[in-house]
């Protein structure tokens, strides 16, 4: 090894340390992820369905809030903009976000507002792992007060006047409106600052910004038709970059890894990393895109952003519910003797 060379490995873990104080700004549904523990009991009598004797009920940051989570245990100084309502599950949400040190004075609280709570149940014998048998939702309406929207889009432009990133958390809650998509293009255009969404459903809607973090079937959807191959699924990622006007496209797909496609570059695919059988994958997406922004808000290159990404989530999907990875443990990814290998 000559002296200037830098082991991939090493070139990574130094753009995590740079991520310690950037300034990433998240915008988008603020969703509570509570998580219901019981133990089987019996079968009830009125129907053929599991009684089960409730152990414990966890509630954790999740949508944009877990994004802004995976950021500040990222070491990034994190601004959140979004809604909540004043409720149980909001409370407990917004207690964990303060207490992860979120900025968040973007946040508007509102008795009008009911918080978005994913609430999914999680049974097993006395000595068994507890697995997810079912998922209510409990979905907020629309944020309708005009003046509540305005103050959202005063904090946005606000914020990203001193933000090395932004990003989109888009869970269609309608939190980001089209007012505010083009709150964020004026806020950006004389600011040429990494702007990255993830959006469920409303891809389409958001053009024109850096990048984005479909998964394969997002793309599908998309594009109205199905994929085959790999080939296929380079030239669909191919077409809707250009379509929606972004400097590159980072494609998740499970097991099978990430493509990125970048304008004037190469298709790339990145391998998966970590096992096989991955624990839980709930909110990974939200780890992916936190990494990716936060990368790119260090100065890194997007393809070095997108390595580091897929570490990252080949770390979170081995962590039970919705959870965040730390730099010390994405350091520690990216020097164990597994490696991603980056084909073209």
């Amino acid at each position: 090894m000559t002296k200037n060379h830098v082991a991939p490995q090493e070139h990574l873990a130094a753009i995590v340390r740079r991520f310690s104080g950037r300034r990433v700004v998240v915008i988008g549904d603020l969703i509570a992820d509570q998580f219901l523990y019981g133990e089987i009991s019996r079968v009830s009598r009125e129907a053929p369905v599991m009684i089960l004797r409730h152990e414990r009920t966890e509630t954790v940051p999740g949508g944009a809030a877990n994004c802004a989570m995976n950021l500040a245990a990222l070491g990034a100084h994190t601004v959140l903009i979004g809604t909540a309502g004043e409720d149980e599950a909001g409370r407990r949400m917004l207690d964990k976000l303060g207490e992860a040190g979120i900025d968040l004075s973007g946040v508007i609280i509102s008795p009008e507002f009911r918080t978005t709570t994913k609430v999914r149940i999680l049974a097993g014998q006395t000595h068994s792992t507890r697995q997810q048998v079912i998922r209510v939702d409990y979905e907020s309406v629309s944020l309708m007060d005009v003046p509540q929207r305005a103050r959202l889009r005063a904090q946005l432009c606000g914020a990203a006047k001193v933000a090395d990133a932004l990003i989109v958390s888009d869970y269609n809650y309608a939190v980001v409106d089209a007012e505010m998509i083009e709150a964020l293009r004026v806020a950006t255009r004389d600011r040429p600052v990494p702007v990255l969404v993830d959006s469920r459903f409303r891809l389409a809607h958001f053009t024109g910004f850096t990048s984005a973090t479909p998964n394969e079937d997002e793309v599908e959807h998309l594009l109205g038709h199905r994929l085959s191959n790999a080939d296929e699924l380079e030239a669909a990622a191919a077409e809707l970059r250009a379509r929606l006007g972004y400097t590159a496209l980072l494609v998740t797909r499970g097991s099978q890894g990430m493509l990125l496609v970048e304008a004037g570059a190469e298709p790339v695919h990145i391998k998966a990393v970590g096992s096989d059988a991955p624990v839980d994958v709930t909110g990974a997406g939200d780890t992916v895109i936190a990494t990716y922004a936060l990368a790119l808000a260090s100065d890194a290159g997007i393809a070095d952003a997108a390595h580091l990404a897929n570490y990252a989530g080949g770390v979170v999907v081995m962590k039970r519910g919705t959870a965040s990875v730390n730099a010390q443990e994405l350091i520690a990814a990216v020097a164990a003797p597994r490696s991603t290998k980056i084909e073209k």
